[in-house]
């Protein structure tokens, strides 16, 4: 995030936030991994069984198909969903982030303001994450001497073949699930962490790095508690045409999910979520604070 009125995008100070969100973008990585797989595949009993049969089969370098693309536009998501969230919440309260110590934003503000950041961040995302799905989803070894190539070869592959196939609009397969998964949860991941700062940090002074860590990592969670079932059938949205299951559109995902595999399908993946969501979302937020203060 960043401070009121001073988005990423115009501060070039900012962009180093980057560094920070590619680093945890790599540690979570695998375990993004193995979420989606669960989310989109029924060949897995669990997270030890996905992890230990993608080790077998894929060496370590499975855990980070997909990755590429993410490491690349992260520094694009993380100015859109913080800068607007800044500047959103300097529309709404006209104050700046030294101001709102003294006079902090209502709830509604933030919750707002972090809702519109969501939205656009989704839509900017939507392309990347379709890609990175895709990528994670193929379950072959490293290519072999002799033996077939998968069915995409990189990122940019991935891309230029979907696009051939299904069209412009095949690379925003999923974006309505997407938007509707980070528009609300943002919101409730700015909220959460304002308040639990609040909660800990006496009124006009700035949260200690242990609040902002405890924060961080709590408003991770909550987020991911929300965003899970949309996050699922966002992943079987964005891989369906690629096998013999294909969905009408996202209404008709959810109840043919239902039918097939019950309601506890919208919460694959929960565990592992909310567990690689803690630490993340600390260190995003601690990183944020860190550099707010140093350029603010």
């Amino acid at each position: 995030m960043t401070g009121a009125g001073e988005s990423v995008i115009n501060n070039p100070g900012r962009r180093r936030a980057s560094g920070p969100g590619a680093l945890g973008l790599v540690l979570g990585h695998p375990f993004d991994t193995v979420k989606v797989r669960l989310q989109t595949q029924t060949t897995y009993q669990g997270i030890i069984d996905c992890m230990v049969k993608t080790y077998r089969h894929e060496s370590l370098l499975g855990f980070f198909k997909g990755m590429s693309f993410p490491i690349v536009s992260i520094a694009v998501v993380n100015s859109i969903l913080f800068g607007v969230y800044s500047n959103a919440l300097l529309v709404l309260t006209a104050t700046s982030h030294q101001e709102r110590r003294a006079q902090p934003p209502s709830y509604t503000h933030v919750f707002i303001a972090g809702c519109t950041g969501g939205f656009l961040q989704a839509y900017c995302l939507a392309p990347f994450d379709l890609i990175k799905v895709r990528l994670q989803n193929q379950t072959e070894p490293r290519a072999q001497p002799g033996s077939p190539p998968p069915r995409y070869q990189g990122p940019v592959h991935c891309a230029a073949s979907i696009f051939q196939a299904e069209g412009p609009r095949g690379l925003f397969r999923g974006a309505w699930a997407l938007t509707l998964r980070d528009t609300p949860t943002l919101g409730i991941y700015f909220v959460t962490y304002e308040w639990l700062c609040r909660q800990s940090t006496p009124d006009g002074q700035n949260p200690s790095s242990a609040t902002v860590l405890v924060a961080g990592g709590f408003a991770g969670i909550t987020s991911w508690v929300t965003a899970t079932p949309l996050d699922v059938i966002k992943s079987r949205m964005q891989m369906a045409g690629l096998e013999q299951r294909a969905y009408r559109g996202l209404l008709d995902c959810v109840v043919s999910s239902v039918r097939q595999e019950g309601l506890g399908v919208f919460f694959r993946g929960l565990t592992i979520n909310s567990a690689r969501a803690f630490p993340v979302n600390a260190v995003t937020f601690l990183s944020y604070e860190y550099l707010l203060h140093s350029w603010g």
